[in-house]
Formats: C-alpha cells, structure tokens, sequence
C-alpha cells in the first residue's frame, strides 16, 4: 500500500491548524494542473495562459524591472502563473493578520507534479476553503466524486463558507465573428479569442446541485478617465450577514464572468450586487439588453448544508488588478462574518 503524502501547498508542506473559536480557518484551492497550463504549446493561439514575453510586450514598461529578470523569476507560461501567487500574497498577508492563521495555497497538481483532491487533508483544518477555477477547460480537471461528497460532508459543519471564484468563459460560440466581438469588447491583448475556463468548477457545483453558470467575459464600466471600476449596484435587502458591508466596490479586470442563475429562487439564490458593463464596444450579452451581470452571489444554509456558498471572481483577491480599502474591506467581511 502506498504511502499517503502530507499535504503540500505552495512552497511548503502545510502545518495543520488548530481550531480558535471566533478566527476562520482559510484554504486555497487553485483547481489548475500547474505542468498542465505551464507546459501548453505557445504556438497555440487559444484556451492558453500568456507568457511572460507577452505580458512583457502588453504591459510595457510595468515588467522590465529586474525582479523579472529570467535569473530571478519563470519565464514562458509559468512566469505569468507565478505572477499569480505573487499577487495573492496581500490577501494571504491580510487574512492571517485578522485570524491569526497562515493561509495555505493549495494546487490541484503543483509544479513537481504532486496530484492533491480536495479531502480531508485540506478540509479538516479549513473553516473557508476558497476555490478559484482557474483550469482551462481542455485540461479536463474534474472534481471526483469522492472529492464531491468531501466537500458536501464539509458543508454540514456549522461556521462554513465554499468562496466559488469559477473564471471567465470567452468565445464559447463557433462564430469567429461573435469571437471577435467578444475580443474587442474586453480590450485585453493578452486574451485569446477563446479562453474557456472552469471545469473543475462546473464538475463540482454541478455535483453538489448548485444552479449557477459562469457565463463569458464581461469588460465592466470605469469612471470616466481613469480604470477606477463604477460602484457596485448593491441589494442590501437581502444580504443579512453584510458580506458587502463596507464595499462599494471591487477592483478593475477587463473580463469578468457573469454568475447566471439558471433556476429562480431567491430564497436558495440571492444576487448581492451586480457590477455595470462598460458599452463602448457590443457584446451579446448587451446586445440582448442586459446593462449589469452578477458579480457577487450568496447561497444561505439551506436544510442540510449549514455552510454558505459564496460566489466572487478569483481576480477579486488579487492586487495585479488593483487593490483599495474597499476590497480589502471585502476580504476581511468574508473571514469574519458569522
């Protein structure tokens, strides 16, 4: 019988955490294959992340700092992946400071290939496992059903919270000239015109019956002259527990998946805030006439599941697209709420 390993998080193996009354105990779980993203063929033009030497071109001069120098940081797709742990580090910083544990970061296959589902090494010490579907769906990422019933069972407990963060689903159409549509209404070079992201997700919340979609990738309005994302449209009727107190808004990212509800019940579903579409380019989904997509989504305990479910963009907890007292606002509400 094989040997089962000690749980490995990013850089380090993971030290379990004691249970403190009143102090969340929070996880990450970044659902990609590192090898799997870092090693896809640059020469393909879609459902890839970028490599450094794009987001150098892109983002010139922002990266032509020596800490990027090939010596001292990845270069190719793994580059553009580590910029990601990178920008994670204030959330880390700011959550271990207000619950006095570390914040491990979780891979679904980290980059020597150590495989991790989620279960009981990730969820026992976990009060909030935040899960950030950041795999591309031709990865074929699928949630188990072992890893399903894990995180069911994980749910019963009381003080739980499941923070879905299922990435964006660009080009889903066969059209190229709905692609292209959808390209430059976001605006961002560094996107392919199809970029599909989220299976492990999808395989996860279609398990534990959860009637949401992340649906394309939306680009949001910006105050006029500058990319200061528009406030939130809030509907503080019904988020009792103030997840958004204090928030007024998120941070800017030029596309962002809508949470499609596709049953209606607003008792099991309830949409905290819509955020509002920048309408200088057409997309579809304005085209069908919709102004403002779901940004921020609350599933309630219902029966058995004493847990919350919690819906926000993984780009949300990253500062490479900005951070103010708003979001850090956000990320302290989600640690704290009761």
């Amino acid at each position: 019988m094989s040997k089962v390993l000690t749980a490995r998080c990013y850089n380090h193996l993971h030290v379990p955490r004691s249970y403190t009354r009143g102090k969340q105990r929070v996880s990450v779980y970044v659902t990609w294959s590192y090898p799997g993203e870092a090693n896809r063929d640059v020469n393909e033009l879609d459902n890839r992340f970028s490599t450094m030497a794009e987001v150098r071109r892109v983002g010139w001069p922002n990266f032509e700092k020596p800490e990027y120098d090939a010596l001292k940081f990845q270069q190719g797709i793994a580059g553009t992946l580590e910029l990601f742990f990178v920008a994670w580090e204030q959330f880390q910083d700011l959550v271990g400071d207000v619950t006095g544990h570390p914040v491990p970061m979780y891979q679904r296959v980290d980059h020597a290939g150590h495989g991790l589902p989620l279960d009981e090494r990730i969820l026992a010490d976990t009060d909030t496992l935040m899960v950030f579907g950041l795999d591309h769906m031709l990865t074929e990422e699928e949630a188990t059903p072992g890893e399903i019933e894990a995180v069911r069972d994980f749910l019963t407990r009381e003080g739980t919270c499941l923070v879905l963060g299922p990435h964006h689903d660009v080009g889903v159409s066969t059209d190229l000239k709905q692609r292209a549509m959808e390209y430059a209404h976001h605006g961002d070079a560094l996107v392919p015109r199809q970029q599909r992201f989220g299976k492990y997700t999808r395989s996860l919340m279609k398990g534990l019956g959860i009637p949401i979609e992340n649906r394309y990738g939306l680009r949001p309005a910006t105050e006029k002259g500058s990319n200061l994302i528009v406030p939130l449209t809030r509907f503080q009727d019904v988020d009792n527990k103030g997840w958004l107190s204090g928030v007024t808004r998120f941070n800017f990212h030029m596309h962002l998946p809508h949470y499609a509800l596709t049953i209606d019940d607003p008792k099991a579903l309830r949409v905290l805030a819509t955020q509002p579409i920048d309408l200088a380019n057409p997309h579809p989904f304005t085209e069908s006439g919709n102004r403002e997509f779901n940004t921020c989504v609350w599933m309630p305990p219902n029966g058995k599941r004493a847990g919350d479910i919690l819906f926000a963009d993984s780009t949300v907890f990253s500062t490479l697209f900005g951070v103010d007292e708003s979001l850090r606002r956000f990320w302290t509400n989600i640690v704290t709420t009761k």
